[in-house]
Order: structure tokens, then C-alpha cells, then sequence
């Protein structure tokens, strides 16, 4: 990594200020002078700044619940009480996203940068959820509003999940991150938020934390904080959008190939090819199409099956719903 980067892990300055620090002539990797922040540097290279060793910090990721009057920065050079402050660890930890001052709840502070880019960055899609107690009791249309997405300064918001958990309370999830999104969100439906409180990140849980308290969560890896399904998840997660009577079901066994296909796949090779022309998929009884029908429009196409599943089955059959 960049030297400047390996020594804000280190716990020696800001990436700024360490940058001033190497163009001083302060900085050393392996008795030799460097002045370029751009040098690389590893966990090998004997690093020292004015003669003094410097180590990369141990990750650290924590889980705080954070109380009202609690500023979600590193330093906060007034009266109010940082997050920071309230951690009992000597790493440089830095809030990962922000939580408003008159707002409670789940935030993380971490000295890992990838991970917390991970987490906030909208391309990853975390979902953030919060529980919001209301002036008024909103009606059912304007969680609806909610749901669809409701109009910003900066543009309309993305699909939301809303849930009514009281009279005047809610619980909605946003995989956004902009300033004060769910304040701006319940003032275009014409209410005001009285009470708000992070509970949930991903898949982090706010659970029993109590105000003010912090614990470790133990994350093992990055690849969980994306909050993502699976590519095998999603594939078997698939329903057909022709539901009820006659249409289609879930299929058990291959998602593609449908019910039935973990029982053929002990058949012999030849059993099985035979078996291709008449099939259960879906629930629904298919038949081979000859070569010279299937460009013959037929009235029974609009009711055929569009299914993912039948898209991409490696057979062309039609549907008899």
C-alpha cells in the first residue's frame, strides 16, 4: 500500500498530515530517506519515523449504540461527546457513515477502510433500518409514498420496505446513504419524526445494547457486510409471476430443469433422453414441439408459461396451463 496509507494505519497522523510528514524527510523504510507518499510499503519493510518503528494497527470493527447528543465523528472539538470517546480502544477508529446528533442508535466505528466503504458505499445496496415514532399516525397511503419512494431535493428515493409497528410508529429499510434521508422522507408525506433509532445494519442487530454501551461484533471476513444474496440463493429463490390456479408452482429438485429432475438424474443416459419429450415442469405437462410448428404462430402462445425457469430450460416445450 501507499506509504501514507500504511502509516494512517499505523496509527501515526491522517493521511494528510502523514504526507506532510514524508515530504519532511521524517520517514525512513529501511534506513533510507523517503520523500514520496506515494512509495509502497508492507508489513516486511522496516518503517520508522524519526527513528521510532511503525506497525500496521490489528482491525478493529465496533458496534455502539449511540445515544442522542453524540456527535458520529472522530474529533469533535466543542463541549458535545464524540462517538469515539465513548470506545474503550487505543486504535484510530472512525465512525463508519454518520447518524444525526438528535438521532440514536447502531452505528460502527472501525481503522478498516475497505470494510467500511463496503458497507456504505450505495453500490453495495447494505440496508439500514430504523425505527421512527411520528407526530401523527400516518395513513396507509403515505406509507405506500414511502414504499414507492417520495420526491428529495436531490431526487427522488429508492424503493423502501415499511413497516407499521404502532399507532405513530414505523419501522422503514433504505439501502441509501444521503444526508438525513429518512427526516427528508417523513416531511414529504407532511409528518415530522419525533423519535429516530438505528437498529439494524445488514445484518448486524442492534438487539439488547444498551445506550451508550459498545461490544465487538466479530465480523470474520468482508464478504458478509455486502448484505447480497448468493448467485445459488438467488437461482433457487425464483418464482414464476403466474400464480394460483393453473399457473405455475415451485419446483423442487434443479431450478431449471424442475420437478423431478434429482430423481432422473440415476436413470441411464438413454431412459433420460427418452424421457425429455414429456416432462412435469412447474407443475404443468409439456410436450416436444417439431422444428416445423414452432414458427406457426398459435393462440395458445398467450397463455404459455414465461417463467424463468421455462426460458432457460435447456428443452423447448410449451406449457398447457
Amino acid at each position: 500500500m501507499r506509504l501514507a496509507k500504511y502509516l494512517a494505519h499505523g496509527g501515526v497522523a491522517s493521511r494528510r498530515a502523514a504526507e506532510q510528514l514524508i515530504r519532511a524527510g521524517r520517514v525512513t523504510i529501511g534506513g533510507a530517506v523517503v520523500t514520496d507518499p506515494a512509495r509502497d510499503a508492507g508489513e516486511g519493510d522496516d518503517v520508522r519515523v524519526d527513528g521510532e518503528r511503525v506497525s500496521p494497527e490489528p482491525r478493529e470493527v465496533w458496534m455502539l449504540n449511540k445515544p442522542q447528543g453524540v456527535v458520529s465523528t472522530a474529533k469533535e472539538p466543542g463541549r458535545r461527546k464524540a462517538v469515539t470517546d465513548m470506545v474503550d480502544s487505543g486504535a484510530r477508529l472512525y465512525p463508519v457513515g454518520r447518524l444525526d446528533v438528535d438521532s440514536s442508535g447502531l452505528i460502527l466505528l472501525s481503522n478498516d477502510g475497505e470494510l467500511a466503504n463496503r458497507i456504505m458505499h450505495p453500490r453495495y445496496g447494505v440496508a439500514k433500518t430504523y425505527r421512527v415514532r411520528l407526530r401523527r399516525p400516518p395513513a396507509d397511503r403515505d406509507l405506500r409514498r414511502l414504499e414507492r419512494g417520495v420526491s428529495l431535493e436531490d431526487g427522488p428515493t429508492a424503493p423502501a420496505r415499511v413497516l407499521r409497528t404502532g399507532e405513530s410508529e414505523i419501522e422503514i429499510s433504505i439501502r441509501e446513504g444521503r444526508n438525513r434521508q429518512v427526516r427528508r422522507m417523513v416531511e414529504a408525506i407532511d409528518n415530522d419524526v419525533l423519535e429516530l433509532q438505528r437498529v439494524r445494519l445488514g445484518s448486524l442487530e442492534l438487539g439488547g445494547l444498551g445506550a451508550g454501551q459498545s461490544r465487538s461484533p466479530g465480523i470474520r471476513g468482508r464478504s458478509g457486510a455486502s448484505g447480497k444474496i448468493p448467485r445459488r440463493e438467488r437461482r433457487t429463490s425464483i418464482r414464476c409471476a403466474r400464480r394460483g390456479p393453473g399457473g405455475c408452482q415451485p419446483a423442487r429438485g434443479h431450478p431449471r430443469r424442475g420437478r423431478g429432475a434429482d430423481e432422473r438424474a440415476d436413470q441411464p443416459q438413454r431412459t433420460r433422453a427418452r424421457a425429455r419429450r414429456q416432462l412435469p415442469v412447474h407443475g404443468h405437462t409439456t410436450t416436444s414441439t417439431p422444428s416445423s410448428r414452432r414458427s406457426q404462430p398459435d393462440a395458445s402462445d398467450s397463455n404459455r408459461c414465461r417463467c424463468y425457469a421455462h426460458a432457460r430450460s435447456t428443452f423447448r416445450a410449451r406449457c398447457r396451463g
